[in-house]
Parts: C-alpha cells; sequence; structure tokens
C-alpha cells in the first residue's frame, strides 16, 4: 500500500519529523509551504477566524490511494491553519489518514483534534498522534509557551519519536486490517 506524508512546520519541528516518518516509511514526503513569512499576529487571526490561508500548490494526485500521514503543529487546540488547504483538496480521495504532529503542550494535551479531522474530512483518522514537547522537558520548573515555543528537536528527539509514530500507526486498525504492514 502506498503511504505519502504530507506536512507543514514553522519551526522545522514538525518538518523534522515528518521526515523521519516518511524514512522509516519508505513513503514519499510533501512539504506544504507558504509564499509570505508567517507572523504571530497571522496565526492567531487564521485559527480565530478559521481561515485557510494559501499555501503552495501540491500535485492533485500526491495523496491518490493509500495512507496519508498529515504531520503538522497544533496551535491553539486545532490543526495548523496552513494544513487546511490539503485537507480540503485530498479529502474526498482519502481512503485512510492519519495524523502526528509535536506540539509544545505547556497548557497540556489537545483532546479534540480526533473530532477536528473528522469535521474537516468526514472520516474518522485511523490515528491521531500528539507528542508533547513539554514532556521532553524537565517537568520541574514547568515549561512555560515561550520555553516550548523555542525548542528544536534533537536528532535524538527526531529518531525517538518517529519511531513511536510508526509504532502507533504499525498498531492502528482501519477497517478490521492493520495500516501499515509490521
Amino acid at each position: 500500500m502506498k503511504t505519502t506524508v504530507i506536512s507543514y512546520s514553522l519551526t522545522g519541528n514538525n518538518d523534522a519529523l515528518a521526515a523521519g516518518i516518511a524514512s522509516r516509511l519508505s513513503a514519499e514526503h510533501i512539504r506544504v509551504t507558504e509564499s509570505e513569512p508567517r507572523t504571530d499576529g497571522k496565526i492567531a487571526f487564521d485559527m480565530l477566524l478559521n481561515r485557510t490561508p494559501a499555501v503552495n500548490p501540491i500535485a492533485a494526485n500526491a495523496a491518490d490511494g493509500g495512507l496519508v500521514v498529515f504531520v503538522a503543529p497544533v496551535w491553539m487546540g486545532c490543526i495548523a491553519a496552513p494544513l487546511r488547504a490539503p485537507i480540503r483538496q485530498f479529502k474526498a480521495g482519502l481512503a485512510q489518514y492519519a495524523f502526528v504532529s509535536i506540539s509544545g503542550g505547556a497548557d497540556g494535551p489537545n483532546p479534540k483534534l480526533a473530532g477536528e479531522w473528522k469535521k474537516r474530512t468526514g472520516k474518522e483518522p485511523a490515528a491521531v498522534v500528539n507528542f508533547l514537547i513539554a514532556d521532553l522537558l524537565p517537568s520541574d520548573p514547568k515549561p512555560t509557551r515561550g520555553v516550548t515555543s523555542t525548542y528544536h528537536l534533537s536528532v535524538k528527539d527526531v529518531k525517538s519519536l518517529a519511531d513511536k509514530a510508526v509504532k502507533i500507526l504499525q498498531e492502528a486498525p482501519a477497517a478490521g486490517k492493520p495500516l501499515l504492514g509490521k
């Protein structure tokens, strides 16, 4: 079965995680990019107003058949706005999909992600994996948003998180069968 990894990353953390997952799955990795720089103000307005920003085009057949693994940050408890355009583009043809993210986590986990994915695609995700940077840091003192937003994954972090994500994807059943061969 064909697997495609489609990612968006602002800081580089989700891009590194997506590349690690794609490498382990021998999958094509497609990066979602924007032509203009993203600011904190644009993030806030896109999230509060539920806007879908323009992104650079992705080939129409990029996610044909098979499993699509979306990888992106979580902003304000929701899927990062730049990933919305490819979700819309591919939702009609999504046979199976999963979402993997590394996000700050200073405010705790993001329990509504699976519901947001179902709302945006009309289909249940096969898996939703949201790793938190706060979990990679010492708990004392409690990590703040400022600390988690400036953290950059190490090579060791990427390897560990990509291995965990692939294991979860291998164990996630979809329509009574595994998403990935073991």
